[in-house]
């Protein structure tokens, strides 16, 4: 029977701790086999009746040899609905016996194996047009897929079909049927297989068409009274609101205001942590008022990234402020003692979602006596509550409209606000605290070393740049194996699953925005043996064509056209990038046709579906513009050159390179665009006239706090 507690942390560390050297390799009679996992996700089943195995041929052999059907389950450890469909079913004895009986079982966490999640959840959107998690795999011993559904009840329940009906049909069926069930398979194998494009595009797409395409989608379903895209549950979407932002560097005002007003309403809204800040994963209504509380890694990185484009487009100290508070929160909340960043932090706590971040106006009171009217006035706090029954905290009026209608300074309002929002946050940390899944993945990392490196760049905040450096150094220094190998995640120690495409790619990204920051040409070497190792690992050498996962690791039974953007940028995508960057930087012009053919199969895409490949849009871009190449000359870690490379830092600058020369002396910078070289400047002063004058950078100018 499974051991259950309050404090989800609590336990799955326990089991950690556990001494399992002394169980047999089936977990005995309290455990299961996922007792040996380093998975948080799959730890939280080790004590489930179901005889879960992990993925790996134990199971498979199995499956072939008694004759069995795999059901696979695919999860995350901060999955709301992961955590409902195991409560309901996999905890219960009745449906575990069922499982057992007819079944090899496997369960997978989707963050430590992406190849797998890709593949079984295009088999999903195939089937029934959608996908999510829990994502239930029924298949065969050889990996074919032949069902797929995602949460569902232990029993019928309100025209949604019982896990338990469901298993007992599939067990049928499997021995009575086996014909039925190979025509599944092999129909869905051949439907993959039509899924993927052949051969290369006929022609180029016209990039002016596409994004004017992309553009008008974007209008068309953008929400001009609350902002973002749709209607609900509404995404942070920052991908799209970062090309819009692009968009707006290149002259489209519209396109600009649709992404400043949505970060805007974010940031005001019940979306937006109010007291510890950072974002939760979506809102699930229009609003941004009521969010899914779980808090992910990669957008935080994201929307960080997208609120410095605003800065750099705006000088408006409000989106500096978005972007440090999200790094103050991953910096308390997602810092591992080693240096590099965890996962995500849990919606559920004390198994209610949301149960961390909601107030009563009474405990309010208790903490806060005669600052509570204007606190909950100003973050819409009431006895009856604006979602079931409690509050959840957000600003319906800005400063100085709340200030202006209440006939208060803004300064001192401001003053007891945040004086309320810190014992109010310190009120909140003696709360049981939502789960943190503890697993360090490498591309998730690489977007957050992206991002730190740039605020701390943007915003002048060293202690910015240390962190990303550290998060780096780790992960070079402890999450390859002996041969030099990038390995996917650490959890404790590294994990045994290879890292894939956009852990290379995200990774390598985030040392070039290293280099950028700091001048330190190790970040950049490190970025160069990265992409070397990309194009041996994972480009076919018969098709030429590139691969999500390396050519030295276990394969799918069929691959899948993976190119578009998901919840993180295309991988296709940004490796794109990282080798026109580096072809620019380092002077490597074979790079670029590399990035050219990676992109090949997005091209096929782009023009049918230009809002999920904006990365790949963007991408192209970069591939046939001609860059600004700056060279910055002088002795490392001088003043003089700090200088420079600060005013490069203030501004958006369009399809920018930045060069290093050690030289002894004054510093210089060198300007070669529009093919045109420009005489050498020694002042920031002279530097950013030029910038101006030629037209390269918006004329905003970032402002210090």
């Amino acid at each position: 029977m499974t051991v259950t507690t309050d404090d989800t942390g609590a336990y799955v560390a326990s089991l950690m701790t556990i001494d399992k050297s002394a169980l047999p390799p089936d977990g005995g009679a309290r455990f299961n086999r996922l007792i040996f996992s380093r998975s948080p996700y799959l730890l939280q089943h080790a004590e489930n009746p179901v005889d879960w195995y992990e993925w790996g041929e134990a199971a498979f052999e199995r499956a072939r040899a008694e004759n069995l059907p795999i059901l696979l389950s695919i999860g995350y450890a901060t999955c709301h609905w992961c955590h409902v469909m195991a409560h309901e079913s996999f905890e219960d004895s009745e449906v575990a016996a069922l499982l057992n009986s007819h079944f090899v079982c496997i369960k997978v966490d989707r963050e430590e194996r992406p190849d797998i999640d890709d593949f079984y959840m295009t088999v999903s959107q195939l089937l029934t047009g959608s996908g999510g998690w829990p994502l239930n795999i029924f298949m065969s011993p050889d990996k074919r897929p032949f069902m797929a559904i995602t949460y569902l009840p232990r029993r019928k329940r309100g025209g949604m079909s019982g896990l338990m009906e469901l298993s007992a049909n599939i067990a049928t069926l499997w021995r009575q049927q086996p014909d039925r069930i190979e025509n599944n398979c092999r129909g869905i194998m051949e439907a993959l297989g039509n899924l993927r494009g052949n051969g290369r595009p006929v022609r180029d797409p016209d990039m002016a068409a596409v994004a004017g395409n992309a553009f008008n989608h974007l209008k068309n379903i953008y929400d001009s009274t609350y902002g973002g895209f749709g209607s609900a549950p509404k995404f942070p979407m920052p991908i799209y609101l970062g090309w819009l932002i692009e968009q707006g560097a290149a002259g489209n005002m519209q396109a600009l205001e649709m992404a400043l007003f949505t970060l805007r309403q974010m940031r005001n809204g019940g979306i937006w942590d109010q007291l510890g800040g950072g974002l939760h994963r979506y809102s699930v209504d229009r609003e941004w008022l009521a969010p899914h509380f779980e808090k992910m890694l990669y957008d935080q990185a994201m929307l960080a990234w997208v609120a410095l484009d605003a800065l750099q487009a705006t000088g408006d100290l409000f989106f500096s402020g978005m972007a440090e508070e999200i790094f103050s929160f991953v910096e308390r909340e997602l810092r591992a003692a080693e240096g590099a960043f965890c996962s995500a932090l849990d919606a559920d706590s004390e198994g209610v979602e949301g149960k961390f971040y909601l107030w009563d106006r009474n405990e309010i009171e208790d903490c806060l006596a005669g600052d509570t009217g204007l606190f909950c006035r100003f973050h819409d706090v009431s006895e009856k509550g604006n979602f079931e029954g409690r509050n959840i905290l957000n600003i319906p009026l800005t400063l100085p409209e709340f200030c202006f209608r209440e006939s208060r300074d803004e300064a001192e309002t401001e003053r007891v606000l945040e004086s309320c929002r810190a014992l109010l946050l310190l009120r909140r940390n003696s709360r049981i605290r939502p789960l943190r899944d503890d697993k360090i993945i490498v591309s998730w990392n690489g977007l957050m070393i992206a991002a730190l490196a740039r605020g701390g760049a943007v915003c002048g905040r060293e202690a910015y740049v240390t962190q990303a450096s550290a998060a780096a150094r780790f992960i070079l220094n402890n999450m390859r194996r002996t041969d030099g190998r990038l390995l996917r995640s650490y959890l404790a120690a590294p994990s045994d699953v290879s890292a894939f495409l956009e852990d290379y790619a995200f990774l390598a990204y985030g040392l070039l925005e290293l280099y950028e920051a700091t001048l330190e040409i190790t970040w950049l070497d490190a970025a160069n043996t990265l992409a070397d190792e990309l194009l041996k690992l994972f480009r076919d050498p018969d098709s030429g064509e590139f691969t999500l996962t390396g050519l030295d690791a276990e394969q799918m039974p069929a691959r899948v056209p993976s190119d578009h953007d998901g919840v993180t940028p295309s991988a296709f995508a940004v490796t794109a990038r990282v080798l026109v960057r580096l072809a620019w930087i380092s002077g490597r012009p074979e790079l670029l046709e590399s990035a050219s053919i990676v992109l090949e199969a997005s091209q096929r895409e782009i023009e049918r579906n230009p809002l999920g490949h904006l990365s790949a849009l963007q991408a192209l871009s970069m591939l046939k513009a001609e860059p600004t190449i700056i060279t910055l000359s002088g002795t490392v870690g001088s003043q003089d050159l700090a200088d420079l490379l600060l005013v490069l830092t203030q501004q958006l600058i369009p399809h920018l390179a930045i060069r290093l020369e050690i030289t002894e002396g004054p510093a210089y910078a060198s300007i070669c665009a529009r093919s045109t070289c420009f005489p050498a400047v020694d002042s920031p002063e002279q530097l950013e006239r030029l910038l101006a004058r030629e037209g390269l950078c918006m004329l905003k100018q970032v402002q210090r706090r």
